[in-house]
């Protein structure tokens, strides 16, 4: 960061470069950690290549583009997002290549995006899973002289979007060939909304599904680029994707592209427990991925015995998924930082900008004290900040990242 930028960075509020996280910045604050986050890019990166496959991870969960720009350094073959608001701001930071995984409804919405493909430089793909859609994006893009890029959007009974059944597939891919303006360049799914005692069977037949689809459009001429995209994937059961597509020769025929996200920043709770079951899944991978994002914030409070309040609220932090965890201790002002383990504490509340905490039995806290929160589901995590510190293993701040929500 040049001194102009950090000037201004300061202005805003934000931490400078070169700041301690214990002595120098506001709190609370979103916290990401240099080694766990380079870590985590390359193992998924490393992962997904080994699977014969790429990787587009969903830029949802992060919105920022410092991220977007070392996972596409790492090898990404694009971003997935879910918008065309995140497509805009995606594209102002030179993302190149994105996979809409959402349908794109809305005259403004379809102008936004018709705008952008004023790039020819610019790749970019969205669902479709009615008709009715269909129509409305062949006679905008038509009206523009611009070709859409859509895939068939596959999904399951009671999930989200997506065509329910297979024949309903086959007759959208018929309503989408009668619209000039309209590219069929794939199909996707999305397998999370799969749950209970068998999901495991199901996400692999769901997979199967897609990729027997793939084929049946293929060899009706249905698809407008030789070789067109099957992709599905969140961040809890990739592998299962992984495998069922590598089985079945998917990358053979077809551009597989698995699009996890909230791998990038990790967490301490949904994602570590799913990480687990990958990795119990499967023997080959030694080491998963690390936490790599927590919120800091002050003792405000102790008014009671055994009664911390904390300045830290669901204005700041996940609470959909999980309370926040309680990780290290640290004195502030004091530099070096050695956090003491305040992990027997727990979070029992949060109200907009508090959070109550019991305190452990042994746990000696004082107003100003610093505690590092863990935190689940990153993605809710992510959208509360307008910036974020990536910190070394000294808990210097290296860079603000900014947040694009």
């Amino acid at each position: 960061m040049t001194t102009a930028e950090n000037t201004a960075a300061v202005e805003k509020g934000f931490a400078r470069t070169g700041a301690s996280l214990v002595r120098d910045v506001s709190l609370p604050a979103l916290v990401l950690h240099r080694q766990a986050l380079e870590h985590n890019i390359r193992w998924m990166q490393d992962f997904v290549s080994n699977s014969g496959a790429e990787l587009a991870p969903h830029g949802k969960t992060s919105m920022t583009p410092a991220l977007f720009r070392r996972q596409l350094d790492a090898g990404a073959w694009g971003i997935t997002l879910a918008s065309a608001t995140q497509t805009r701001a995606a594209y102002a930071h030179g993302v190149r290549r994105v996979l809409m995984a959402n349908q794109l409804v809305g005259t403004p919405n379809m102008a936004l995006i018709a705008d952008l493909l004023a790039d020819p430089t610019f790749d970019f793909y969205c669902m479709v899973d009615h008709p009715d859609n269909v129509a409305d994006l062949g006679a905008y893009f038509a009206s523009r002289g611009v070709r859409l890029n859509v895939m068939i959007e596959y999904g399951v009974v009671g999930g989200r979007c997506g065509c329910r059944s297979e024949q309903e597939v086959l007759d959208l891919a018929k309503a989408i060939a009668a619209q000039p303006a309209l590219a069929l360049t794939g199909i996707e799914g999305y397998e999370g909304v799969i749950h209970g005692d068998h999901a495991i069977s199901g996400i692999r037949a769901f997979a199967g599904s897609l990729v027997r689809l793939a084929v049946q459009l293929q060899d009706s001429g249905a698809f407008a680029i030789a070789k067109p995209i099957i992709t599905a994937s969140g961040s809890a059961w990739y592998d299962l994707i992984a495998e069922e597509f590598e089985a079945q020769n998917a990358a053979g025929r077809f551009l597989s592209v698995l699009r996890p996200g909230s791998y990038v920043a990790h967490d301490h709770g949904i994602y570590k427990e799913a990480q687990c079951c990958v990795l119990d899944r499967r023997s080959d991978l030694h080491e998963g991925l690390h936490p790599a994002l927590e919120v800091w914030a002050h003792v405000q409070s102790l008014p009671e015995p055994g009664f911390a309040v904390i300045a830290l609220g669901k204005r700041d932090v996940a609470y959909d998924a999980g309370l926040p965890v309680p990780l290290l201790r640290y004195k502030a002002g004091v530099v070096p930082a050695k956090g003491d383990d305040v992990s027997a504490c727990k979070v029992t509340a949060v109200m907009d900008q508090h959070a109550f905490m019991t305190v452990a039995p042994g746990v000696q806290l004082r107003v100003g004290d610093i505690i590092s929160f863990g935190t689940s589901h990153p993605c809710l995590t992510f959208d509360k900040w307008r910036t974020g510190c990536l910190v070394d293993e000294q808990l210097n701040v290296i860079e603000t990242m900014e947040t694009c929500f």
